[in-house]
Formats: structure tokens, C-alpha cells, sequence
């Protein structure tokens, strides 16, 4: 199919202009201000915003082993309307993705049945060093090493399998950080007071800022005497932008993120959401926030993310706060909330499709995508900043039903999503089947 897509306000690589683009065999083939449609469909953005999809480094979609909560057809069509393109998924699955062939299995899984396109991190444990020394690069987006508490064999604690992965590791290293001696111990204080029902509001004194510095300054410090390639998830506190340099992505080999979550809610949000927005690392305070805002304005976080992690409803309502699980669905709203900090000045238009899609693009080395360039796929996302929308639990596309957002209203939404060059989401209507395809990297 080839689109026109006429009067679009285009928004890439530090510029905001008018035009039109034209799609062709799945790709961008002409950028300028009148393209004649030659047979093409035309479709008139009137003005919209025009911009690369997004592509979220960390989601959780739970397929293989988690079903019941999501799976990849399901979530990866969700992010459709949030205006995700292409996700790279975790590998805390069940059986987990720490082993070469069960990375390729997921790859197979998802053929034909995500609606975006895709990656899976190959997971770090304590013993299998060898295999990610196998990982070929280019073979998928990185390693994932769980710096923190995490599921069974998943948190790697062990000083010299953590100094071997840092120096042998032939990828990208992306860590969640979070010291889980620290942790615990918080655990057994509050438990002392209040035995298992300990009030929501603490889960960010449990897991504490402290816990949250002691593990992303050693992994930064395990990154700069072996000049591994870092990129730090979903930083949540004032305290550790500090061990990150405010510059261009060219200049980094260490980098770090924020998630959406972490950019909208704060603590204070815990009185009327309790357990909904209990996540890993936990919501902060709003002076947190602000100064991850603020980090994003000056190039000192790099990339917006989600970390989409689903859960039931019925598993979130448990009243004890350890059998509560951690983790919040987001990713069919993640651009629009990401949109918010374009609306209250905190970022320029251009400065967000930076940290959404050219940034993770570049950070990652993605093959020809995550721009509006002649001869990249066309992963595009068509924004009406001007039709706020209201979160309402009927239109929640996620399998497990809900959304931490109910009831809000954000101020932009997704018209039109376009994956390797076909309309696949058009105002609230799924077009078609799925036509996500295996995303390549560069070797470098």
C-alpha cells in the first residue's frame, strides 16, 4: 500500500515543519512541502503532529509463562494506541529468557502475532555467564542484569559474575538498580510496626532512595573501569542524576531513562491509588519528579520509556502490602502522558520525539528507524495535541482490564498509528492483522 499523508506539521530531528509524506512499500520515500499522490491513499493530518512512532526500551508483556495477565498480541496492540511502534520486552518470564535458544523462541513467538516490532533482552543471572558471552551483537537490543530483588534466579548479587558480565558482556548492559540488602532491611522495620498489612504510602520508604543510589552508582562504577556500554532504567530519584553527564547521547556510553510513571505520579498519589501505582523502583516524591523533568531537559536522562507491567485487578487488590505485585499498565497511553511535559513547558515538541524515538534509536542502534527519513520503515505516529482525552476503565485495551489513569484526562491524543508503512490504528479502530517484524541492530 502506498499513503500520502498531506498537511502534516512533521516533527524530527530538532525541526517542526509543514508537509507531506509519502510511504511506499513500507517505507518513507519522499519528505516535502506538495507530493503529488500518483495513486496513492491520501490521508489529510490537517495540521496534526506528524512524528516517528514511539519505541519503548522496557516493557513487561508476559508471554511466554504470564498469560493471564498479557501476552504480546495483546499488549503490543494496546501500545498501537498509545503510539508505540516498536517495544523491547524483559525476560523475567516463565521459563525466563536467559538462555540463547529461549531468546530465539520469543523472537518465534511473536512472529506474526505483535503489532509492533520487537526485541527481547537476553536476562543476566548468577551462572550464565557463558551465554551472554555467545550473545552476538546485533542478535537482539542487549542484556538485561536485575541489580535488585527480582524473580527466582534474576537478581545477580555476586561480585565477580557482576565484574564478568560488565567486562565480557558483547552488548548493550541495561540494569535495573536497586540494592536489595538495603531493602530488606526497611522491610523488616516496617513489618515490625505493622505485620503485613503495612500502609501503601511507605512502599518508597522501603524502597528508598538509598536502595535506589547504592545499586545504580556501583553499576556506573562497574561501567567506567571496564568501558562497558550502561544504559541505567527507570531512575526515580534526585539523588542519582548526579552520576550521569548532561550532553549529547553521541558523546555518552553511559545513559539512563525515565518512565512515564515515575514523570506523572508522586507520592502523593499513594492516598487514593495505594497498591495501583505500587511499582519497582516505587514513585517518589514530587520533588523527585521535578528534577527528572528537569533531567530531561538537559540531556542528562536520555530516554522516555514505560516499563508496562501488568497485573490483575483481583492480584492488585491484595491487602497485604508484599502479596500486592509491583507493576502498573501503561503503554496505551505512554506518548499522551509523555505529551504532558510538552504541555506544561517542561519540553520543547522537538525535545520529546528525541527522548521517545530518535534517542532510543541512536542509544540502541536501530536499524533505519526512529526518524522521518527517506529510505527509514515507516513507524509513524499522526498526535492531535489539542483533543484532550479522559481515561475511562471501557476503552483499557490491556488483558488485564485497568488502568492507573481512570478518571484523568490528558491533554493530546493518538489519531493515526502507521507500522512498516501501514495504517494498523486509526481513531480507535485496529486495522487489519498484526505486521510487527524483528527489529535489527548494528553491530557496533
Amino acid at each position: 500500500m502506498n499513503i500520502l499523508i498531506k498537511n502534516a506539521r512533521l516533527v524530527n530531528e530538532g525541526e517542526v515543519g509543514e508537509g507531506d509524506l509519502l510511504i511506499r512499500d513500507g517505507r518513507i520515500e519522499r519528505i516535502g512541502g506538495e507530493i503529488p499522490a500518483e495513486g496513492a491513499e491520501v490521508i489529510d493530518a490537517a495540521g496534526r503532529v506528524l512524528m516517528p512512532g514511539m519505541i519503548d526500551d522496557q516493557v513487561h508483556f508476559r508471554e511466554p509463562g504470564v498469560t493471564h495477565k498479557a501476552d504480546i498480541a495483546s499488549e503490543s496492540k494496546a501500545a498501537l494506541a498509545g503510539g508505540i511502534t516498536s517495544f523491547f520486552d524483559m525476560p523475567n518470564t516463565r521459563p525466563q529468557t536467559v538462555t540463547l535458544e529461549a531468546l530465539e523462541d520469543k523472537f518465534r513467538l511473536a512472529a506474526g502475532r505483535a503489532w509492533g516490532n520487537f526485541a527481547f533482552y537476553l536476562g543476566g543471572t548468577n551462572d550464565n555467564i557463558e551465554e551472554i558471552r555467545r550473545l552476538a551483537p546485533g542478535q537482539t537490543c542487549g542484556v538485561k542484569v536485575f541489580m535488585g530483588a527480582s524473580t527466582g534466579n534474576m537478581l545477580v548479587d555476586d561480585p565477580a559474575t557482576l565484574e564478568a558480565i560488565f567486562r565480557d558482556c558483547p552488548t548493550l548492559i541495561a540494569t535495573h538498580c536497586e540494592d536489595t540488602p538495603t531493602i530488606l532491611a526497611n522491610e523488616a522495620r516496617y513489618r515490625e510496626q505493622y505485620g503485613e498489612q503495612i500502609p501503601m504510602r511507605f512502599h518508597p520508604a522501603i524502597r528508598s532512595e538509598e536502595a535506589c543510589w547504592k545499586s545504580s552508582s556501583m553499576a556506573v562504577d562497574l561501567a567506567r573501569r571496564h568501558g562497558t556500554r550502561l544504559h541505567v532504567l527507570h531512575l526515580t530519584t534526585a539523588r542519582e542524576l548526579a552520576l550521569f553527564e548532561a550532553g549529547p547521547l553521541e558523546d555518552k556510553r553511559i545513559t539512563a531513562e525515565a518512565c512515564v510513571h515515575h514523570l506523572y505520579f508522586s507520592d502523593a498519589d499513594y492516598a487514593a491509588l495505594g497498591s495501583q501505582i505500587k511499582c519497582n523502583p516505587a514513585i517518589k516524591t514530587a520533588e523527585d519528579r521535578a528534577a527528572l523533568r528537569a533531567a530531561l531537559a538537559e540531556d542528562r536522562l536520555d530516554v522516555i520509556a514505560t516499563d508496562h507491567a501488568p497485573h490483575t485487578w483481583e492480584e492488585k487488590q491484595d491487602p497485604s502490602y508484599f502479596k500486592a505485585p509491583a507493576g502498573l499498565p501503561l503503554v496505551q497511553h505512554a506518548l499522551c502522558m509523555a505529551l504532558e511535559l510538552v504541555h506544561d513547558g517542561v519540553l520543547a515538541l522537538p525535545q520529546l520525539v528525541h527522548k521517545v524515538a530518535h534517542a532510543p534509536a541512536r542509544l540502541f542502534g536501530i536499524r533505519e528507524r526512529g526518524f522521518l527519513r527517506e529510505g527509514y520503515h515507516a513507524d509513524l505516529v499522526l498526535v492531535d495535541l489539542e483533543a484532550p482525552q479522559t481515561v475511562r476503565r471501557e476503552d483499557v485495551l490491556y488483558k488485564c482490564g485497568w488502568s492507573p489513569l481512570e478518571g484523568r484526562t490528558l491533554r493530546s491524543s493518538v489519531i493515526a498509528t502507521f507500522v512498516n508503512g501501514e495504517l494498523k490504528y486509526d481513531r480507535g479502530r485496529f486495522l487489519g492483522g498484526p505486521n510487527g517484524a524483528r527489529l535489527e541492530f548494528t553491530a557496533d
